[in-house]
């Protein structure tokens, strides 16, 4: 995978287009003309990389930070006010890495009750039908010794998993989601996409049941599909885990087939990142019983 395009469907690409923000901040009350090309070259790049970032900040926040951004432009034509716009810059772009860091960390999993997981996704979990390949819910129950409900299928969207749900009997103390990749990338509207996810959390969603969530990988200006989803999870109580985790297997030279589906070295790296997210779920005594 391109390191560009690895860096932007990260994430990654917000903390650099905010530091470059910050950096453009600091050189405005700079008065030689290098400073002054050097604030407009980071404005302009940390801005193009925070928008291809799709980084699913609220809505709020991008709002009164393009106010402050403008607050703190209309300064640099005179001296009044340009102290205060810097600082009030430098605020509330640092209030955006709080918000956002928060999603870079990897959750943890409480001890459930017993051995059993309940897989839902796409054909990134269930491959492309190749029997020689021993897709990753496989090397769970091979490897750990855990009973693995694979409902993966190629080609689901969130709508037709929640179908697949419906007509299934769930009773895994642990659920984990690989799922919305073919929305995004397919027909399915933000709209749509909100309606069904919430639905399938609704179903999912019992006491005594963790629910873990792979966040989306997202293109360019795909912001409402990373909100809806982190909305959602919050609602339903679900685990994000960073959209880099997914990502970083993909980029792996040999990890996949298409630069989408896994290989077997990438269902296999896959299966040892799942096991580094769920494993301390199934350590506790409860799951022996």
């Amino acid at each position: 995978m391109n390191p560009i395009v690895y860096h932007c469907a990260s994430g990654q690409a917000f903390f650099t287009g905010v530091t470059l923000v910050l950096l453009a901040t600091l050189l405005s009350l700079r008065e030689s003309s290098l400073a002054r090309r050097g604030m407009v070259f980071s404005l302009v790049i940390g801005g193009l990389a925070m928008a291809v970032s799709s980084t699913p900040l609220p809505w709020w926040f991008y709002g009164v930070a393009m106010l402050v951004t403008l607050f703190w432009l209309a300064t640099l034509f005179t001296q009044r006010w340009r102290k205060a716009a810097a600082e009030a810059m430098v605020g509330v772009w640092l209030l955006g890495l709080l918000l956002e860091v928060p999603y870079h960390l990897t959750p943890g999993v409480e001890p459930v009750s017993s051995r059993r997981l309940t897989v839902i996704g796409d054909s990134v979990t269930a491959g492309l039908g190749d029997t020689q390949i021993e897709t990753w819910p496989r090397i769970l129950t091979r490897e750990h010794d855990i009973a693995v409900q694979d409902l993966s299928h190629v080609g689901d969207t969130v709508s037709t998993a929640r179908q697949r749900v419906a007509e299934t009997q769930v009773n895994s103390p642990l659920v984990l989601l690989e799922i919305g990749g073919n929305d995004v990338l397919g027909s399915t509207t933000s709209e749509e996409f909100a309606t069904h996810m919430d639905l399938l959390l609704t179903q999912l969603a019992s006491p005594g049941r963790h629910l873990v969530m792979l966040e989306l990988p997202l293109p360019p200006f795909y912001h409402a599909f990373g909100r809806i989803q982190r909305r959602l999870a919050k609602k339903h109580g679900v685990k994000l885990v960073p959209k880099r985790v997914l990502l970083s297997i993909l980029a792996g030279g040999d990890a996949t087939l298409d630069s989408i589906h896994l290989s077997q070295a990438g269902q296999q790296q896959m299966a040892d990142v799942v096991w580094g997210i769920v494993g301390s779920g199934y350590s506790s005594d409860l799951n022996e019983q």
